[in-house]
C-alpha cells in the first residue's frame, strides 16, 4: 500500500506539473499583454518595458514557468529595485487588475465553493443513491419507471434553468427561502444552511438524476451476482443482503464519478455561483476570464487540478474499504 501510495503521489506531481506548464504556454503565446493594459493608452515605450521588467514577462518563457514554480514551494521577490514586491509561500502571484496575492483571494474564496460543494454532494448523494436504488430493488415496475423517467426529465435541465425556477418559486413567489448571502458556519450554522439550501438545491437536481441512473445500473448488476444469491441463500435478512453486500459492491462506480464530480465543485461552480451571487472561486474565475487576468486564471486552474487529482486519489484507496475484492 505504500509503494502504491507513492507511485500515486509521483503521478499527483507529474500531472499538476503538466498542467501547469500547459495553461502556463497557453497565457505566453496569447495575443493580450498585460503589460500594455496595465500602463493604459498613453504610454511610452520605456514605460512599458519597464512595467514588463517588473512584471518579469521580459524574460524567457523556461526561466518565467521556472521562477513560478520556484515561487510556488519557496515564495519569490518580484520586480527590482523599490518596486519590489515579496510574495511569500505559496506564491502564484499578484492579480494584474488589483494587484492582490492570487493566494490570499483563492483562501478568502474557498470557503464559499467548498460550503456550496460539500452541502450539494450531500443532498444528491441521498437523493440519487436512495432513487437508484429504490428503481433497482423494483426493477421494471411503475415505482422504477417513474423514477427513471424523472431522472432523465431531471439531467435535462440545465443548472441555470433549475436555479431560475428555483429563485422564482421558493424566493420571489413564496418567500419560503431568504435570498442566497454567504454567512459563515462560524458565525451562524442555521443562517449558513438556510442561504445556501437554494444553490444546494439547484446542483442536487442535476447530480441526483446521473447518480441515480448510474447507482440503479450498479445495483442491478451486483444483485445478480453469485454472493447475493449465497446471501440469500444462507438466510441473511434482506437489509444486510442488499445494504451490505449489494450496495457496497455497487458503489465502486458511483465513487469514481462522486471524485470528479466533487473536485470539480470544490474549485468552484462558476454559472451557480454567478446566479445567486456567491463569492466563490468559480465567480472569480469567471471575473479573470472576462479582464484577462492571467495570475488568477492559473492559480485557479492549479487549485482545480489539484482537487481533482487528489479526489482521485482518495477515490482510489476507498475502493479497498468500499469493496474487499480490491484489495486482492
Amino acid at each position: 500500500m505504500i509503494l502504491y501510495l507513492g507511485r500515486r503521489l509521483l503521478g499527483v506531481a507529474g500531472v499538476l506539473l503538466a498542467i501547469a506548464a500547459v495553461t502556463f504556454t497557453i497565457f505566453y503565446v496569447l495575443p493580450s499583454d498585460p503589460a500594455a493594459a496595465a500602463c493604459g493608452k498613453a504610454c511610452s515605450d520605456e514605460r512599458l518595458d519597464a512595467i514588463r521588467a517588473h512584471m518579469g514577462l521580459d524574460a524567457p518563457l523556461w526561466r518565467q514557468f521556472a521562477d513560478f514554480l520556484t515561487g510556488i514551494f519557496t515564495g519569490r521577490t518580484m520586480g527590482t529595485g523599490q518596486y519590489a514586491l515579496r510574495c511569500d509561500f505559496p506564491c502564484l502571484g499578484y492579480s494584474y487588475e488589483n494587484s492582490e496575492n492570487v493566494w490570499d483571494l483563492l483562501v478568502d474564496r474557498l470557503p464559499v465553493s467548498a460550503s456550496l460543494a460539500v452541502g450539494a454532494a450531500v443532498l444528491w448523494l441521498l437523493i440519487g443513491l436512495s432513487a437508484g436504488v429504490t428503481a433497482a430493488l423494483r426493477k421494471d415496475t411503475l415505482t422504477d419507471r417513474v423514477l427513471m423517467v424523472g431522472a432523465v426529465a431531471a439531467a435535462s435541465l440545465p443548472v441555470y434553468f433549475t436555479s431560475v425556477l428555483l429563485i422564482y418559486g421558493l424566493i420571489r413567489l413564496t418567500g419560503l427561502l431568504p435570498y442566497p448571502q454567504y454567512v459563515p458556519f462560524t458565525s451562524d450554522p442555521l443562517s449558513w444552511a438556510s442561504n445556501l439550501l437554494l444553490p444546494w438545491l439547484a446542483l442536487a437536481v442535476l447530480y441526483a438524476a446521473m447518480y441515480a441512473r448510474q447507482s440503479r445500473g450498479a445495483m442491478i448488476e451486483s444483485m445478480a451476482e453469485p454472493y447475493i444469491r449465497t446471501a440469500r441463500a444462507k438466510g441473511l435478512p434482506r437489509r444486510t443482503v442488499v445494504v451490505k453486500h449489494g450496495l457496497r459492491a455497487g458503489m465502486t462506480p458511483v465513487l469514481t464519478i462522486f471524485g470528479m464530480d466533487l473536485g470539480g465543485l470544490l474549485a468552484g461552480a462558476v454559472i451557480t455561483e454567478s446566479l445567486f451571487g456567491l463569492p466563490g472561486v468559480g465567480r472569480l474565475f469567471y471575473g479573470a476570464l472576462t479582464t484577462g487576468d492571467q495570475p488568477v486564471i492559473l492559480g485557479v486552474t492549479l487549485l482545480a487540478a489539484t482537487f481533482i487529482v487528489v479526489a482521485n486519489l482518495a477515490v482510489d484507496l476507498l475502493y479497498a474499504v468500499v469493496d474487499p475484492r480490491v484489495r486482492y
